[in-house]
């Protein structure tokens, strides 16, 4: 709305209303920008009124009434103004449910709530601690109005998450056994076997199950890899354990003890020794990277080609990122967590860097980015999932990624195909 000093009408003006506008042009500005703020403060407030109360009465399912502390941390685009009026309205709607939002050492329980996003709706995870460590995940979504605006002002490439496996023993990792758009074969991974599956008449159907064998208990933190090969069908990377599996079916699987190295690509020929009673590899690495036979301890791997040599990146277990060129190992803080893993695609540069978001939090994310030097820029949306990332492995072909996480609220654990789409 517009304030002007004159109106333009028809007919002359009285002299007394003229010199009264002339008198109080400021305030009658300030009386219609009120007026605007005001009308704008109840539109937000309606706009958020149902997933509040949504929200608000799926924690107050978990607590009970009682005394809460209530932090309410914003990682969407949502302004500060709308991030307050959720944080008041929130408060207001636990409170007429009978809590109480006090401060975290007069709590009985202490709620976080991340609001989130995706192309078409924000998300509101709320993390609810109660008692010894018991920790409880409720979640609501809204449909987002400015959607379009969205797309425009985030980088052009997106990361599109297609379902491929969920179960509730610890998925390891997932191979697509086929080379079509659609999967028609998988190869599941877990702690005590390989599973195949074939997609017939709507459904996954089991094929064949193969018993994983090893004499030591498996680590706490468990983690493994498949890796599709042209002479047999895969090989299975475990703690202290190697796989091969047999090339005719039904297929069999010959296991044992090894220290061998696990392949950190499908595409360049390095391997990383995996430390058989932690989650992380030691930072030996095998052949190496021109003069580099190691680096520090590390989660996972990605490499980026360059005209004359491949940039290797390691998500430190320090929570650093080490970038290794053959040469000279640069150290960067750049907020990844302790997944990565690199693509080759249409897109962009070629190539982008899959990495989730640092912190360990009861729900994920992924994002996409380049290097056009040394310094990461982000080239697509947040991609998030309903519950932390436990694996991110280049698949074999090296145009996609296998993600897998478990679900906050079933506890499953689920597999997606993480591809990278151009100009979305």
């Amino acid at each position: 709305m517009t304030c002007t000093r004159y109106n333009a009408v028809y007919n002359s003006p009285i002299l007394e209303m003229l010199t009264r506008s002339l008198r109080f042009p400021r305030l009658t500005c300030s009386l219609l920008l009120t007026i605007c703020m005001l009308a704008t403060s109840v539109s937000y407030a309606g706009e958020w009124a149902a997933p509040e109360q949504e929200l608000a009465r799926k924690i107050a399912a978990v607590t009970g009434p009682g005394a809460i502390a209530l932090e309410v941390m914003n990682r969407s685009s949502l302004t500060n103004r709308d991030v307050d009026q959720i944080s008041q309205g929130l408060r207001g709607q636990m409170e007429a449910l009978g809590a109480r939002t006090v401060k975290p050492e007069q709590a009985v329980a202490s709620v976080q709530v991340s609001l989130s996003e995706n192309l078409q709706s924000y998300v509101w995870v709320a993390e609810i601690h109660q008692g010894a460590g018991d920790l409880s995940v409720v979640m609501v979504s809204t449909p987002r109005q400015d959607s379009a605006m969205f797309v425009r002002e985030v980088a052009p490439l997106t990361v599109r998450k297609i379902p491929l496996w969920s179960q509730e023993v610890r998925i390891l990792d997932v191979a697509v056994l086929d080379e079509g758009t659609n999967p028609s074969h998988l190869a599941v991974l877990d702690p005590d076997k390989v599973a195949l599956y074939r997609f017939a008449d709507g459904r996954w159907q089991k094929e064949q199950i193969i018993e994983v064998t090893h004499a030591r208990p498996w680590p706490r933190d468990m983690r493994g890899r498949l890796v599709l090969r042209q002479d047999h069908l895969l090989d299975a990377y475990l703690p202290g354990v190697f796989c091969q599996s047999s090339n005719t079916v039904p297929f069999t699987l010959a296991c044992r003890a090894s220290d061998d190295p696990w392949p950190l690509s499908g595409q360049f020929p390095l391997g990383g020794f995996f430390a058989p009673t932690r989650n992380y590899f030691t930072g030996v690495l095998s052949p190496g990277i021109g003069k580099q036979t190691s680096t520090m301890k590390f989660y996972s791997a990605a490499a980026l080609p360059r005209p004359s040599y491949t940039l290797w990146m390691f998500a430190a277990v320090d929570g650093q990122v080490h970038l290794l060129d053959g040469i000279t190992d640069q150290v960067s803080r750049l907020n990844w967590g302790s997944d990565i893993a690199s693509v080759k695609t249409s897109c962009g540069s070629g190539w982008q860097v899959l990495a989730a978001r640092a912190g360990d939090h009861a729900v994920d994310s992924v994002r996409a980015y380049e290097l056009p030097d040394r310094d990461p820029v982000a080239v697509s949306p947040v991609l998030d999932f309903a519950g932390g990332i436990t694996a991110l492995w280049t698949e074999a072909k090296g145009t996609s990624a296998v993600a897998v996480s478990r679900n906050a609220e079933t506890g499953n654990y689920e597999a997606f195909r993480l591809a990278v789409a151009c100009g979305q």
